[in-house]
């Protein structure tokens, strides 16, 4: 149906509600007409005086002007890096201004520790740097108790971490504040020993991480070298200072025996994980040992030998409550051992190599020495062990000695201890091989190395401490025959040290003094002792021996040693005599040898006409400098011997009078004083001929 016209009409006269404003693409729209302007304008307000700088001015800051306070903050930052920096920082500031440390260490202490936990690698890193190289040495002189037992509830909190890294990172720090610290080990070692055993018990899980593996049983080993053992004490441990330091520690509370009790029952636990976790290496050593298997493998070792030695140490000082060891557990801990003994690759190895295989062989048979004193095993693998250290010590197989001489001196050092427990306990052939292949290591050795110093204890062991291991077989004079080749080398050994090695010729004195108190010392040895003070050329010039250039406590004890000869050789004599006239010798040391040489005359050591011979040698041939050729000054005064020449007239005087009738000695003294005078004359007409 069609619309209408009128309806169309009402529709256009209609008016239009909002006009539509047609807008250009890219036209930014004005603002409404009822916005408010909020803009404010102002000039800039400057404050110099509230500046950053300024607030620093006069505190210590790092290279990247950041204040110790402003540090630890950043030391919580979420980002690692930022972390990271914060402790480098640290260690800049720390050096720069060691003040800063003493004034706040517990709350550096207080603050860091918070990152012995810390998720990133590099941070825990650094931290144990800045432990390590600032924080620790620069609290050094002040007691460290009070620091380590801030850290130490973080460090255990850190070896129950879920994160493998974090676990044995904890075992890390835990062995620098036992270096700083050595008696945190018995405050926490309950509970540190069974942080061990659990982390070695799971040791399978991370066998390819070896080096952090290798950190944690380092600290083990050093914990258990606290501990007080049965191993003598040989010359060899007093050199080695980064490992043997702890051996002096003496804690500052004692140890009860009820403590001692917790520690041996957790050791007992803990022995029997580290031997399988030993055995977790043997494939590795079957095939090719790698030098962070090995490290973990001789730590494992050493860990097991320091228990066994602590334990036998108890046994030996009767506490029965505490007793460690029984057969059962000793014999199936020698199974073990010994069913892997000795280690050997399957195929030839390089010398390097073979030497670890050889210092792992020798780790073994220290713990097997330690435990068959406590148990006595087979006949059989008893032999195996004394072939492999008379193997070692004539180098007789390739495939266990291949090493280069420091090397080696190691290596038999720490056998040579062992050879008078040896030769004690076996007896016909076995005690004659091993007693040669000792003998040839003594004289081999050079005279200024380790083996040499062991070998000079293990002598005075045998021979001294034990004085009945060589008479075992009296109808066999072979055995007595290496106790005189021993006691022979050593005045030879004396010269060979000369006064370049005083230490060790210190021990070969004290050695020699021990046998002469044991009536051991040979009137033979005299000539070869004569060098080592002086001796005559053939054109009359002295050439004097090591003894004017030692240290006076060393000239003591050779000295004294001549007082237990039988019978002092004239040729002796005579080469002392010329050392009490040279002018380098101590006036105190002068009369100190005619004190010992006038004991020996009433000994009835020295014959009297020797002992007379040897006084007018001092008196006709002492150099006086007179006072009108050296003017005695108070510059020169000590130079000056007047004082020392009467002082010998006086002693040789009173000495003489202390010889016998003085009609007899009158008679003498006249015989030695003319023969005195006739070499005088014929020196000094040679003299004036040439």
């Amino acid at each position: 149906m069609a619309k209408s016209k009128g309806s169309s009409k009402k529709q256009q006269k209609r008016g239009i509600d909002f006009k539509k404003i047609k807008r250009k693409m890219g036209r930014k729209l004005p603002p409404p007409k009822n916005t408010t302007n909020t803009e404010i304008k102002s000039k800039a307000i400057v404050l110099p005086e509230q500046s950053v700088a300024s607030e620093k001015a006069g505190l210590a800051v790092s290279k990247k002007g950041l204040t110790l306070k402003e540090l630890l903050q950043h030391t919580s930052h979420h980002n690692a890096k930022v972390r990271k920096d914060a402790l480098m920082g640290m260690k800049d500031l720390f050096l720069k201004y060691p003040e800063e440390l003493k004034l706040h260490r517990y709350a550096v202490i207080e603050k860091l520790r918070e990152r012995i936990s810390d998720d990133d690698k590099t941070v825990r890193e650094n931290l144990y740097q800045l432990l390590k190289s600032v924080i620790f040495p620069g609290c050094k002189e002040d007691n460290q108790g009070p620091v380590i037992s801030l850290m130490m509830a973080y460090i255990f909190n850190a070896m129950t971490h879920l994160a493998i890294d974090v676990r044995l990172m904890a075992f890390k720090f835990f062995d620098l504040a036992v270096q700083y610290h050595p008696p945190s080990f018995f405050s926490y070692a309950e509970k540190i020993l069974q942080n061990y055993e659990d982390i070695l018990w799971k040791n399978q899980f991370y066998l390819e991480d070896k080096g952090k593996l290798k950190n944690a049983l380092a600290g083990l080993v050093r914990c258990l070298v606290l501990l007080p053992s049965s191993k003598e004490v040989n010359l060899l441990e007093k050199n080695v200072h980064e490992q043997k330091i702890l051996h002096a520690f003496e804690p500052d509370v004692p140890i009860v025996s009820a403590e001692y009790s917790v520690i041996i029952k957790k050791l007992k636990d803990i022995v029997p994980v580290l031997v399988n976790c030993f055995q977790d290496f043997l494939p590795i050593v079957h095939d090719s040992l790698d030098a962070q298997s090995f490290d973990c493998m001789l730590s494992i070792l050493r860990s097991i030998d320091l228990a066994v030695s602590f334990f036998i140490h108890r046994i030996l000082q009767g506490h029965p409550e505490s007793q460690p060891l029984d057969q059962s557990f000793s014999s199936v801990l020698l199974k073990k051992l010994l069913s892997v003994f000795p280690l050997c690759p399957m195929h030839r190895l390089s010398g390097k190599d073979d030497d670890r295989y050889v210092i792992l062989n020798i780790a073994i048979t220290e713990i097997f020495m330690h435990l068959s004193e406590w148990i006595c095993p087979p006949a059989d693998l008893f032999e195996k062990f004394l072939a492999f250290v008379e193997y070692v010590l004539l180098e007789k197989s390739c495939s266990y000695v291949r090493s280069g001489k420091t090397v080696r001196e190691k290596q038999i050092s720490t056998l040579i201890p062992f050879i008078p427990k040896l030769v004690s306990r076996v007896l016909g052939n076995w005690k004659h091989r091993l007693l040669l292949a000792f003998t040839k290591t003594f004289q081999d050795c050079s005279p200024e190395s380790s083996v040499k110093l062991a070998c000079l204890a293990a002598i005075e062991e045998m021979i001294i401490s034990r004085k009945d291991l060589l008479c075992t077989d009296v109808s066999d004079s072979e055995l007595f025959d290496y106790q005189i080749t021993w006691i022979r080398e050593l005045p030879t050994l004396l010269v060979l040290l000369g006064d370049k090695h005083p230490s060790s010729s210190q021990v070969v004195l004290h050695l020699l003094l021990h046998l002469g108190q044991h009536s051991l010392l040979y009137d033979e040895m005299q000539c070869l002792l004569k060098v080592f003070y002086s001796t005559y050329q053939d054109e009359g010039n002295i050439c004097y021996g090591p003894f004017l250039r030692l240290a006076r406590d060393s000239q003591e004890l050779s000295i004294c040693c001549l007082y237990y000869f039988s019978q002092l050789d004239s040729n002796l004599l005579k080469s002392i005599a010329s050392c009490c006239l040279s002018h380098e010798l101590d006036s105190f040391m002068l009369f100190r040898i005619i004190e010992v040489l006038h004991s020996a005359y009433k000994a009835g050591h020295i014959q009297i006409s020797d002992h007379i011979s040897f006084f007018i040698t001092l008196v006709s041939r002492f150099k006086v400098f007179p006072e009108n050729i050296f003017p005695a000054t108070e510059s020169n005064m000590k130079t000056s011997n007047r004082g020392t020449f009467k002082s010998l007239t006086n002693v040789v005087c009173s000495c003489l009078s202390q010889m016998g009738d003085n009609s007899i000695v009158f008679v003498i003294l006249e015989k030695v004083i003319l023969e005195q005078i006739n070499a005088y004359c014929a020196g000094h007409e040679a003299n004036k001929t040439f």
